[in-house]
């Protein structure tokens, strides 16, 4: 065993030990302090979790001995310290849990076998809607429906936490769980019997790196590795390429961190960073405080790498500090940095680096990004010429396909009853939003009837109907938010007003958030502009607006108008925001405020007036734009040690709604008949030993589909319609349509979710014939012997005759949020592969954690060259259990409908040897039970 333990002092007179990198460097073993800083707080990771076992000497010395060129074969056994979770995919993990404990017990097993060793702290974030808007009373109200409609789930939640000893819950009305995650539960370094250590945890939400801000190694995967790294499984991965960018100089006056993100996700993505971990060095990155670090490491996913990390330094110090972290836990954090030589960020030439990229922070401009996807970056004088650009392009160059004569045509809106209340996101049978909860209020706020008209409103290409100051991401930087609140106020001096058909929201990522904008005075304004705090959670970006009215959606789906969103989110992926609205931008959140203000994002703001002033005169942005020097006075505000030692000191206070739920109690859980809360079907007829795998024989096409496929389009997390697969399921079990609630809620329950999955309304399957105009149809549909049938019927068909089935895509299939379900509902659905161009990383591991086999096409081999038109029949030959290996060439039998024969050679992307054993077992949760039932 590697003698690496050494003793660290603190100031304090306690005295911990370590596992010393220098020591290790300075045995021989490796070049360590060459290394890039997050290889090296993997390699500790490593070394003190080395066994002899699961993580072995070579292991160490192998990680120690990283190539930034070298050839990628090598498989990390990662231990990580925690676990955090988000409540959509944390419901169906604990589900996991309870069910792999009732298996146990069906074994004979103690139940108790099946609990959490490490820390997992579930953060309710994702079920709060944004059903009532611009009114004083939106947080109440929000929140009374959220309770109404997830009490099932929060039951089960409150089970849990007394079932588990080491399963905690964040209530509902606290904040994002990124925020949280980042102004909280972080502590610094970890003590556990006598040794400190690094933090490092996954989470089931992509997003997770943001955590990465404060040095902390972390990501998101799906909840099917979580629950693996729970039950003292290593999350296993190949050593990655580390992209080293440098930030040189610093942003110009009137640039936000939001511009700077969306320009390195533009710029990251074009450098195919895929997979790798980036880390930022340079004189620019040490000028940037945690929060813009932040902003950064948060969109991690939307650039495509595995984290966006940034080392320790005093800005992180002193983070922890504003953010009412104890002196000694601060304390102890620097010395263990600085004893590991890991403090400071490094300078050029200091670090190995797989390759660098360099950008400087002065060429930085205001930026939006869509309008489909975050990487797709618009300069802030450019949106109203790519806007009118895209609107004639063809879909597949990101356009929306329309005539350009169409684009100054304008549309009557009838009258509206209710502009300021919207209600749960239903949709009729043509894919049309519907109002379904009566509120007992439905009058607008007297603020938000300035510009209302009787006779109506009308409707236009480019208008903005929901702007919403949401998500992790920004709600975390008070930069933007103090800018945010401070060009309202500006705005409201000038007479400046939204028009009340607009969806306005603020749901910020913690308490912590409206506390400093109260205290410098911008509540206020913003809510004058219907920005009223609506809620503390994703909402918007996660897909949890709301309704709008059913007289917009009438109108918008009855003259096909692109309509827009505008967001301070991460994610715009096509039907998310709202499946109504076709054009969704993210920006900061005083753009969000600015165009809320425009009404249109085809506008040109740097020389068009947003409107007109009290005066009567134009006013423009630049009238409105605080300077940094406004923002930076009122920064002392956000960054209170009292008031988060406050906020944070105990959950439940001020949370009656939470604190009335009834927990239930008991080791194992009863599973009482429920529609959100089902018994997992993954453990049935569970044997201790796994059956062969063998080749795929005679299996059928589900879907052929492009390039670019979410998550979002596998899985949707919004609302559905009676006339969907699922919505016909919960009404046969009694539900009536105003209690659906969404996809996301539902996750618990595998009879609604495997219905819903690729039920997204925008989805496009390729093997249907197109429409008489040439486009696609959109939905969630395939065909079975010719005929056209929604995709879950074809799956059950196709499952009664025994007839496996294979999905084919194209490049990025998998792109967006770590949904566990896009890949449990694949598997559900009766998929054995799929064969795709390229996957993004969370995905890919998630198939193979549910058994199900990714393929990748080699050359220039898709479905588009091969001609598939989905009537083929497909073998995938060359899988022997005793000789399966990763990443082993393969065999696509493809027979076409006219018997013709074509072999196609395909590469597995079961990457990893331990990936190999997931699949041989049929995932990797029944690789784990099989593993603790039988010590």
């Amino acid at each position: 065993m590697l003698q690496t333990l050494k003793s660290l002092a603190l100031a304090s007179g306690e005295s911990l030990d370590y596992y010393s990198l220098p020591e290790l460097e300075s045995a021989g073993v490796g070049p360590v302090s060459r290394l890039p800083v997050s290889i090296r707080l993997v390699l500790e990771a490593v070394l003190r979790n080395c066994d002899g076992k699961k993580v072995t000497e070579e292991h160490v010395r192998q990680l120690a001995n990283w190539k930034p060129q070298g050839e990628r074969v090598e498989e990390i056994p990662f231990i990580v310290a925690r676990v955090v979770l988000q409540d959509f995919t944390g419901v169906p993990l604990l589900a996991d849990l309870a069910a792999m404990r009732s298996a146990v017990g069906q074994l004979g097993k103690d139940p108790a076998l099946i609990e959490p060793l490490v820390p997992v702290d579930l953060v309710v974030d994702h079920s709060i809607q944004v059903d009532v808007f611009g009114r004083p009373d939106a947080l109440q109200r929000n929140m009374e429906f959220e309770f109404a409609r997830n009490g099932e789930r929060y039951r089960f939640m409150k089970w849990g936490m007394q079932a588990f000893d080491t399963f905690k819950v964040v209530p509902p009305g606290v904040g994002i769980v990124h925020q949280v995650n980042l102004e909280y539960l972080f502590r610094g370094v970890q003590v556990r019997n006598g040794v400190v250590f690094p933090d490092t945890l996954v989470g089931t939400d992509s997003h997770t790196t943001m955590i990465n801000a404060v040095g902390v190694v972390g990501w998101g995967v799906g909840g099917i590795e979580a629950e693996a790294g729970m039950l003292g499984q290593p999350v296993y991965f190949l050593t990655p390429d580390v992209i080293g960018v440098e930030l040189k100089g610093t942003l110009r006056d009137g640039v936000t961190a939001t511009d700077l993100v969306l320009t390195v996700t533009e710029l990251l993505r074009r450098e195919k960073v895929v997979g790798t971990f980036v880390e930022f060095f340079g004189d620019g990155t040490a000028s940037l405080t945690v929060p813009d670090r932040a902003t950064i490491a948060n969109m991690a996913p939307e650039y495509g790498a595995t984290m966006g990390f940034f080392p320790v330094d005093g800005q992180t110090l002193a983070y922890l500090r504003g953010t009412g972290r104890l002196d000694s836990e601060t304390d102890r954090f620097e010395a263990y940095f600085r004893a590991q030589q890991l403090f400071g960020i490094p300078k050029t030439g200091e670090i190995d680096y797989t390759r660098t990229l360099t950008l400087d922070l002065a060429s930085i401009v205001p930026s939006l990004a869509g309008p489909k996807r975050p990487q797709d970056r618009i300069a802030l004088p450019a949106m109203r010429e790519t806007f009118e650009a895209l609107f004639s392009k063809p879909a597949g160059e990101n356009g929306f396909g329309k005539p350009a004569d169409e684009l100054p045509r304008r549309y009557p809106v009838g009258p509206e009853s209710s502009c300021s209340t919207v209600d749960s996101q239903r949709f009729d049978h043509a894919g049309s939003a519907r109002n379904v909860v009566e509120m007992a209020d439905n009058r607008p706020s007297p603020d938000r009837i300035d510009d209302r008209h009787d006779s109506g409103i009308d409707l236009g290409h480019g208008d903005v109907l929901i702007a919403a100051i949401t998500s992790c991401t920004n709600t975390s930087n008070p930069g933007v938010l103090l800018a945010a609140g401070l060009l309202a106020r500006k705005a409201v001096a000038h007479g400046l007003r939204v028009k009340p058909h607009i969806k306005t929201s603020l749901a910020p990522g913690s308490r912590v958030v409206t506390d400093y904008l109260d205290r410098t005075g911008l509540l206020e304004p913003l809510a004058q502009l219907g920005f009223a705090l609506a809620g503390y959670g994703c909402t918007t970006c996660i897909g949890n607006s709301g309704d709008l009215t059913p007289e917009l959606n009438a109108a918008i789906t009855e003259h096909d108008v692109i309509a827009a969103a505008v967001l301070s989110g991460n994610r715009n992926f096509e039907a998310r925001i709202h499946p109504n609205i076709r054009a969704n931008y993210l920006a900061s959140p005083p753009l969000v405020v600015a165009f809320a203000i425009a009404g249109r994002v085809n506008v040109d703001l740097e020389t068009e007036p947003l409107g007109t002033g009290l005066d009567g005169e134009p006013v423009y942005l630049r009238d409105l734009w605080p300077s940094a020097d406004d923002v930076a006075a009122l920064l002392p505000a956000a960054l209170d040690p009292a008031v988060f030692r406050r906020l944070y000191a105990d959950f439940g206070k001020d949370l009656d709604l939470w604190n009335a739920i009834p927990a239930p109690t008991g080791q194992v859980y009863t599973w009482p008949a429920s529609t959100y809360i089902a018994r997992p079907p993954f453990f049935d007829d569970f044997k201790p030993s796994p059956a062969p795998v063998s080749d795929i024989l005679g299996a059928r096409a589900l879907l052929i589909v492009g390039d670019s496929v979410t998550t979002d389009h596998i899985s949707p997390a919004g609302a559905f319609s009676e006339s969907t697969p699922a919505g016909q399921y919960l009404v046969a079990h009694g539900v009536p349509r105003a209690d659906f609630n969404s996809y996301g809620s539902r996750r618990g329950n595998h009879d609604v979710m495997i219905r819903g999955t690729f039920a997204n309304v925008r989805i496009k399957n390729l093997m249907l014939p197109p429409k008489a105009d040439g486009s696609r149809i959109e939905g969630g549909f395939t065909l079975h012997d010719g005929q056209q049938t929604a995709v879950f019927d074809a799956a059950q068909a196709y499952i009664a005759s025994r007839t496996p089935t294979i999905v084919v895509a194209g490049e990025e299939y998998g792109t967006g949020s770590s949904r566990d379900w896009a890949a449990k509902g694949t598997q559900q659905l009766g998929v054995k592969a799929v064969v795709a161009r390229s996957f993004e990383r969370i995905h890919r591991s998630n198939l193979v954690g549910m058994g199900v086999l990714p393929l990748q096409f080699v050359g220039d081999d898709s479905a588009a060259t091969l001609q598939l038109a989905g009537n083929e029949t497909f073998d995938v030959l060359g899988i022997d259990g005793d000789s399966l290996a990763p990443q082993q060439m393969l065999t696509l039998r493809i027979t076409g409908a006219d018997g013709k024969v074509r072999n196609v050679p395909v590469r597995s992307r079961i990457d990893t040897p331990i990936e190999v054993d997931y699949y041989k077992h049929g995932g990797i949760l029944p690789y784990v039970l099989r593993e603790l039932a039988a010590r």
